[in-house]
């Protein structure tokens, strides 16, 4: 969640900024034990659509690009029981196919269903033997792909399915090597299975400092997907594979040099790469270009500075309670160099939205008593720090003063889920210029859907998310 945040707890006299776009019912049963909800867009169309299961049936609903609800579906659930729904895709007709994985992670059940004739019709994947562990999933271009790490091998495997078929991609990382700032190797497979392993990132999402702090990541394109690695606190490693030629391309970029141990990461946006680097003495922050590698900004700051390019006070935040306010620069280095290092950059009304700090999650152990009798038990704690302040750049790249920042539409929409009881099986969607929530409503037995934009509304206005020569051929599904 985004931290800017702290300005709607403290503001009770404003509104979010949000509307109800829609209900339906759908009167899921034992929704919390059996239901599993997916919202979708059709990249091409605009269209909308949500997928509600529970363990009889599934009911899809088809929304227009005005959201009004264009078309329905119900089917009785068969060959999907006791499956996960993993994904999605669409055809060029609009018909969507869903995605269901089987417990044991070796099939995945397909199920193509026609809106118009109100039909379906089930096919079968089985993961090739060596096809090893499942990373990620994701839809783009309305296809749906599997992103897999094959056992003990220096390669990908990405699976895209679409139009009845499934086609399989190799990216390999032999020749490539892997080694932290002690000169040490690492091979890949040990690096994204067990060291660091790869968090997706959401393009054109703001993506919170729990994922951002990961030191492997992932951003998916058009026709490209984006690895960047920050195990080595000296450099960013980072790889572009081309998912027409099925290229891997390598790029190393020179972290900010500090002249003390650092905590280092990085994220990339739109063919940039910010970076931060620091320590207790010591904070720099740097942007490169990703396609030339090209040095576009460098800034180091001491703790004796003041960090003129903030936008916001520096914040010290436990356990998502109400952040504290760092007085000095010295006191956040301190608290900073307590957690993992992390950055994340949104691009909002032309400007980029930037949040520079830290964070870090454990688990506290307690001993908790049963009163009236002898018996004791660990009580155990998932607990959070977060260290952090906000800036904003222009189009220029240039840090610049926004007095007039108002909450994101993603902070809307967080603060909303944090006050809303009663529901399960949020779904967070961006389409246009914000964002859309839909949940399952319990006491209604209906599926909402809310509307999310930026800023503040005043209350009372009304307005109430193998054998490897098979890799260049189709996998006929069965």
């Amino acid at each position: 969640m985004k931290k800017l945040l702290f300005l709607l707890l403290l503001s009770q006299s404003v509104m979010l900024s949000q509307t109800i776009l829609n209900s339906s019912v759908l009167n899921l049963n034992k929704p919390i034990e059996n239901g599993q909800i997916l919202s979708a867009e059709n990249e091409k169309t605009q269209e909308v659509y949500v997928f509600a299961s529970d363990n009889k049936s599934i009911t899809i609903l088809k929304y227009n690009k005005s959201l009004f609800l264009a078309n329905q579906f119900k089917d009785t659930i068969r060959v999907e029981k006791n499956k996960t729904l993993m994904g999605y895709s669409l055809n060029e007709n609009g018909s969507p196919t869903l995605y269901w994985e089987s417990p044991n992670r070796k099939n995945i059940q397909i199920v193509q269903y026609n809106m118009e004739t109100k039909t379906s019709k089930t096919s079968s994947f089985d993961f090739p033997a060596n096809t090893g562990t499942v990373i990620t999933s994701f839809q783009k271009n309305n296809k749906f792909y599997l992103l897999s790490k094959e056992k003990d091998q220096e390669h990908f495997l990405l699976f895209e399915f679409s139009d009845e078929k499934c086609d399989v991609k190799l990216f390999d990382f032999s020749p490539f090597n892997f080694q932290n700032e002690k000169g040490q190797r690492l091979s890949f497979s040990a690096l994204v299975q067990y060291h660091y392993p790869i968090e997706k990132m959401d393009i054109g999402n703001f993506s919170p400092f729990d994922k951002t702090e990961k030191k492997s990541k992932m951003y998916v394109l058009n026709d490209r997907i984006v690895l960047t690695f920050d195990y080595n606190t000296k450099y960013t490693q980072a790889f572009d594979l081309n998912l027409n030629t099925r290229k891997v391309t390598e790029k190393i970029f020179e972290m900010p040099v500090t002249q003390f141990t650092a905590t280092t990461n990085s994220f990339f946006l739109e063919n940039k790469l910010f970076q931060i680097s620091s320590n207790t003495e010591q904070f720099l922050f740097g942007i490169q270009d990703f396609d030339s590698g090209k040095n576009i900004k460098t800034i180091a700051l001491s703790k004796n500075d003041s960090i003129s390019f903030k936008n916001s006070p520096l914040f010290l935040q436990i356990n998502g309670e109400k952040p504290q306010i760092l007085k000095t620069t010295s006191k956040f280095l301190k608290q900073l160099s307590t957690v993992n290092s992390a950055v994340s950059a949104f691009n909002t009304n032309g400007l980029t939205f930037i949040t520079l700090g830290g964070f870090a999650s454990y688990q506290s152990v307690g001993m908790s008593f049963n009163y009236g009798s002898n018996d004791s038990f660990n009580n155990i704690q998932s607990n959070s720090k977060m260290v952090f302040f906000d800036s904003y750049l222009n189009s220029d790249l240039e840090f610049i003063k926004n007095n007039q920042a108002e909450p994101l539409a993603i902070d809307n929409l967080h603060y909303f889920l944090s006050k809303t009881r009663n529901f399960t099986h949020e779904n967070i969607l961006k389409v246009k210029d914000f964002y859309i929530l839909g949940y399952y409503d319990l006491p209604t037995k209906s599926y909402i859907m809310r509307k999310f934009t930026d800023g503040f509304m005043d209350e009372g206005t009304g307005n109430s998310i193998i054998n490897k020569a098979e890799f260049s051929k189709s996998i006929p599904l069965k």
